[in-house]
């Protein structure tokens, strides 16, 4: 895979996040920082068609420019709408009172974040609306220098969480003042900062 066909694939992951289970999405994004396209490809395609998440044209043409095969017909299983759906979730800067505990992955994170060209380091509350494919949770968003591998660095400190603490909360890493996706947007301007370089 190239170095557009790469960034083409970083920007259909942060476009589809928040519309794609967190599962599905953490696969892809982890088949292709770990150089597996075809595995990303087949769990895309696959998690798109079966979840039923609709895509507008321009991420069509996009999806369609990064698989090894352009023609493959699994694409077309995957249903075209005319725009994208609204965001699913709401986001706040504090959870419920029974909301998990964010110190160690508070700990965690911030100690690796400078390690992976971290800037700011920030943590939102999510809270489904109608029609969200996941829960209410904690939502971490990583800002980080131009240049940054997004999806290396999204890998790296999410499998660094679950080996030190076991927990699997949902990490966004974004480029620092560049125009955010909907989800990535919304996460950050509500989130409250944890620690910052």
């Amino acid at each position: 895979m190239d170095v557009r066909a790469y960034a083409t694939a970083v920007a259909v992951c942060a476009g589809l996040a928040g519309r794609l289970p967190d599962d599905a999405l953490s696969a892809v994004c982890d088949h292709y920082a770990g150089g597996e396209p075809e595995l990303a490809e087949s769990t895309l395609l696959l998690s798109l068609a079966q979840e039923r998440i609709g895509i507008i044209e321009e991420e069509r043409r996009n999806i369609r420019s990064i698989l090894g095969n352009p023609a493959d017909p699994d694409l077309d299983d995957v249903p075209l709408v005319e725009e994208a759906p609204p965001l699913a979730y709401r986001f706040g800067p504090v959870g419920p009172a029974d909301a998990p505990g964010t110190e160690k992955a508070d700990a965690i994170l911030s100690a690796e974040a400078a390690r992976h060209g971290g800037r700011r380091l920030r943590r939102a509350w999510r809270e489904p609306l109608e029609g969200a494919r996941d829960g209410a949770t904690w939502v971490y968003v990583l800002q980080v220098a131009e240049g940054t591998d997004t999806l290396g660095v999204r890998a790296g400190l999410s499998s660094r969480l679950w080996v030190v603490s076991k927990e699997t909360w949902p990490l966004e890493v974004v480029v620092e003042g560049r125009l955010l996706p909907p989800y990535q947007a919304a996460a950050l301007t509500a989130a409250r900062e944890v620690w910052s370089a």
